[in-house]
């Protein structure tokens, strides 16, 4: 009577109010018993946490957890693990893990039975989503943030489109080291340099590892660096490896490329596009937005942009947006595209809430939290352009430091990585001598000379500086800057000029 009793049990009132199919939970775990390759064909990510019943979540997690080792499970297998299950006893014991399998009707339609399991389990997300809701909307009190809470219900709805759990539980060791090893293995198959996405820069992704999930990477800069473009830069290279290797036929799941989502606040949409087509046609950004070109250049223009009509690459250029709305705008990106790259250019441009407004270092403190948050929520790196301080420019070495970073210490503390972006060939320029004609001092000739032998000693040159890195050691890596395209790469074996760009 034990398996009548816990059916009698889901017809309560109490049970009734959500939407659950217990003996559609004991029908799926008969079939897994009977046969274990069951699992292994499942429409849907089944977890315990699906399971409506607490002692069918119970008995599929240690299913799961015994085949994790390659043990056969039976209803004997299991019978060790349940001879004190105090739940269990109340529907018969350990009888009533035989009884699962008795009449094998589960075989039938094993398929069938977990998407139904798992769409009730949403279902009842779904419920819960709404009673908070209509909690939190019904509250007058004057602290409520009425668009906070319309971020919030967002966040908790994305939650349940993913069909995540509404309620974060503890994660166990083995699910973590399971995650753990899939990143170590793509790593492995990637010839051994990433373990996450790439930036397309060889020298970047060996300093670093590639872009972590999760992760939140500042970049860093004073104006005229190259920030934006090599953000651009590692946007563009992301997206056109996940188009390149789709063409190839590589699952996305296995591509160490990335739909990616640009959300910048200070450039157009067409701007940016401009700017990679600049960099994949070779023509300068300044010829094309003048439309300086030859009828070969529009060519090379024309084929470049062909190329580029595939690429997962969405920006979106709304100004002025809030850390809730792009927070909001990403998640639906998330849903719609699966982006896995977030860029945002730049963190200073971005508003808080409102409530800190009248305190500029708690509002930035605010916006890094909310880009972490957002990394840990959708499980992607966000790169989050920043600006520095002008102490920069006091000092005699222009290099950067984490203390340069503006208005909040959150953002160094937020990060997981901090980079800087620095050109001392921008520097140099700046420094010209007065141009020497014929008739001026030898000194004046002298100076200029050395200026010039300066200038080419660094010209095109950029360095990365890994100030901070939660994965790995710090350090500098150079790179070749192409102003007039704006382009970052990787600099030639032949091509590593001047002592003052050895790492760290």
């Amino acid at each position: 009577m034990a398996h009548e009793d816990l059916l009698i049990r889901s017809a309560e009132p109490a049970v009734r109010a959500l939407p659950a199919n217990i003996e559609a939970e004991a029908a799926f775990l008969g079939a897994v018993l009977i046969d274990n390759r069951v699992i292994e064909e499942l429409p849907a990510q089944l977890s315990p946490a699906h399971f409506f019943e607490p002692v069918h979540a119970r008995v599929y997690e240690r299913i799961q957890q015994l085949l994790d080792r390659g043990a056969v499970v039976t209803p004997v297998t299991l019978r060790p693990y349940f001879e004190s299950d105090a739940a269990l006893k109340e529907l018969g014991g350990l009888a009533y893990l035989a009884r699962l399998t008795a009449d094998g009707q589960g075989l039938l339609a094993p398929r069938e039975l977990a998407q139904q399991i798992y769409d009730l389990a949403l279902l009842r997300e779904l419920v819960t989503v709404g009673r908070n809701l209509v909690e939190g909307a019904m509250d007058t009190s004057e602290s409520v943030a009425p668009l906070q809470q319309v971020e919030q219900a967002e966040a908790a709805l994305y939650n349940v489109a993913e069909g995540a759990s509404s309620v974060s539980e503890a994660q166990g060791f083995a699910t973590a080291t399971r995650t753990a090893i899939a990143a170590i293995e793509k790593a492995l198959n990637s010839g051994g340099h990433i373990s996450g996405k790439t930036t397309g820069l060889t020298s970047v992704n060996e300093k670093i590892g590639g872009l972590h999930d999760s992760d939140l990477i500042i970049l860093a800069g004073r104006p005229g660096m190259g920030k934006t473009s090599l953000a651009t830069n590692i946007a563009f290279n992301a997206a056109d490896r996940l188009r390149r290797d789709r063409i190839d036929g590589i699952d996305d799941s296995q591509s160490v490329g990335a739909a990616t989502a640009f959300f910048s606040l200070e450039m157009s949409a067409d701007q940016l596009a401009t700017r990679i087509l600049a960099e994949q046609s070779g023509i300068s950004s300044e010829a094309l937005r003048m439309g300086k070109i030859s009828r070969d250049d529009f060519q090379k223009l024309s084929f470049a942009s062909q190329t580029l009509a595939e690429l997962p690459l969405y920006i979106d250029d709304t100004p002025a947006l809030s850390i809730a709305a792009l927070r909001a705008r990403a998640r639906r990106l998330k849903r719609r595209h699966n982006i896995g790259l977030i860029v945002v250019d730049y963190l200073q441009l971005l508003q808080g809430t409102g409530r800190a407004g009248d305190n500029r270092v708690n509002e930035i403190s605010e916006i890094s939290r909310g880009l972490k948050t957002l990394a840990k929520e959708l499980s992607v790196p966000v790169i989050a352009l920043s600006q520095l301080s002008r102490a920069v420019e006091q000092r005699d070495d222009k290099r950067p430091q984490l203390s340069d970073l503006r208005e909040s210490g959150s953002i160094e503390q937020d990060a997981d990585m901090v980079w800087f972006v620095y050109r001392e060939d921008y520097y140099v320029a700046a420094k010209e001598p007065k141009q020497p004609v014929d008739g001026d001092d030898a000194k004046i000739h002298e100076a200029h000379a050395a200026w010039v032998a300066d200038m080419e000693r660094v010209h095109g040159l950029a360095e990365l500086i890994v100030a901070k890195q939660r994965h790995g050691a710090t350090g500098k890596v150079r790179m070749r800057f192409e102003s007039r395209i704006t382009r970052f790469s990787d600099l030639a074996s032949d091509d590593l000029r001047g002592n003052s760009y050895g790492d760290d």
